[in-house]
């Protein structure tokens, strides 16, 4: 990395070389059965450039070639966009465990024993599940290196533990499932199991809701897969400088519920997508979001800062590319309010688990519409079934705005997102 900044010193102003390599583990389960065990083994290199005031970015998988990295970058200068900041210098890094020893120690024997565990557990609940399972881990190894100075590097472990179910019974299809991340092996899979055990048993009845508006709890789960997609896209500073965020001119002013707060926050240790620093070398740091009902802060990368007269939140990510703004760990502070008493307010609605397709509505204007892939009737207070052939509808600023109940136990979802249940008073619902 030293030769391949200092030979990009000579043709730019500045210059900054990224690596990372990662030793990945997975073990696959299809159809009940141990499927694939693979090793991956991946080191990638990028060089970004400041030539005459505009960005070159160039990658490779081979640090060795060294002289073709830096004429790429110095090639695409000539057509990148103008450089609106400066590479930030060296600087002290908050310290987080990201790193647990047993997770890269733990054996692909353990691996499989833990999978083939899970789906055991499952199918002797229901013997007639179709089961997929993954059980992987990952050690990533991270380095930057600028002209300017800075210098940043640490080594994280991920290790992930899913099962997905279906259920199929002529013409009624049912889909289950749980996954779970950490930077700790996770070895109890009777976790996951009872969860989806529990929707099994909440699934066995069937029900059916009226079409019209009705009152909807989201668990976490339902949150993570109908909220928190245009909520992603609203606090991104990107979005906002184009003027396509309904949240953008929303500084400082109540658009939410004042029971809801929300930040994103890559400090929590051990959690996958914790880090001392973003992939540009910004110290990490907790960044509210919404704060009491008001748009605290949107989340910027070193460019999009600039652009926008403020300073980078430390929420660069690089997906194959040159850094954008992008979300680590969100959190949504709990409520006072308990499932149970949720539904004891409901006299007809739905409780859903899972919405699929809810990114294909208009998500930029916080429009969500999908099928209830897993939800339940509620009657009377009480889960009486499953509903089929159901689709929900909605817009987040409306459902944020006066929401009826934020739930008192936040739960994680996949590791990323880190939210209660939340109790809607009204949302469209259509049933065949």
């Amino acid at each position: 990395m030293e030769d391949i900044l200092a030979q990009a010193k000579k043709v730019a102003e500045e210059a900054e070389v990224f690596m990372v390599s990662s030793e990945e583990t997975p073990v696959q389960f299809e159809a009940n059965r141990l499927k694939r065990i693979q090793g991956k083994q991946n080191t990638g290199v990028a060089l970004r450039i400041i030539k005459e005031g505009r960005i070159g970015y160039a990658s490779t998988t081979d640090p060795t070639d060294t002289t073709r990295l830096v004429a790429n970058a110095t090639e695409t200068a000539q057509f990148g966009v103008k450089a609106r900041f400066e590479l930030p210098q060296k600087a002290r890094y908050p310290k987080i465990d990201i790193f647990d020893p047993d997770t890269e120690s733990i054996r692909v024997e353990k691996m499989i024993e833990l999978g083939e565990e899970l789906i055991a557990l499952v199918t002797r609940h229901t013997p007639d599940i179709i089961c997929e399972a993954m059980v992987a881990k990952d050690i990533i190894t991270l380095r930057l290196l600028n002209s300017g100075g800075g210098e940043a590097s640490y080594k994280k472990s991920i290790f992930s533990l899913s099962m997905w179910g279906s259920l199929i019974r002529g013409t009624d299809m049912l889909f289950v499932g749980e996954s779970q991340s950490s930077c700790h092996p996770l070895t109890k899979p009777r976790e996951i199991a009872d969860v989806v055990i529990k929707q099994l048993e909440l699934a066995k009845n069937r029900a059916s809701v009226p079409s019209g508006k009705l009152p909807v709890i989201l668990t976490p789960r339902g949150v993570a897969s109908a909220i928190i997609p245009s909520l992603m896209v609203a606090f991104n500073g990107k979005i906002v400088l184009e003027g396509a965020s309904p949240i953008g001119n929303k500084l400082g002013k109540n658009v939410f519920d004042p029971r809801l707060s929300l930040w994103d926050d890559p400090t929590i240790a051990y959690r996958p997508n914790s880090r001392p620093c973003d992939d540009e070398g910004v110290p990490s740091q907790r960044t509210p979001l919404i704060e009491e009902g008001k748009v605290a802060n949107f989340l910027y990368d070193l460019q999009t800062a600039a652009l926008a007269h403020t300073r980078s939140t430390g929420n660069g990510n690089r997906n194959g590319g040159l850094p954008t703004p992008s979300p680590t760990t969100l959190v949504i502070a709990p409520g006072k309010t308990s499932l149970d008493e949720m539904l004891s307010d409901i006299k007809e609605g739905l409780i859903i688990e899972q919405l699929m397709g809810a990114e294909q509505g208009n998500i930029l204007g916080g429009d969500f519409s999908g099928n209830v892939l897993l939800g339940y009737k509620v009657e009377r207070g009480k889960i009486v079934g499953r509903v089929k052939d159901t689709m929900v509808s909605g817009n987040i600023y409306q459902v944020l705005k006066e929401v009826a109940a934020i739930g008192s136990k936040p739960e994680w979802v996949g590791g990323f997102v880190h939210t209660p249940p939340i109790y809607c008073p009204s949302l469209s619902v259509a049933s065949k």
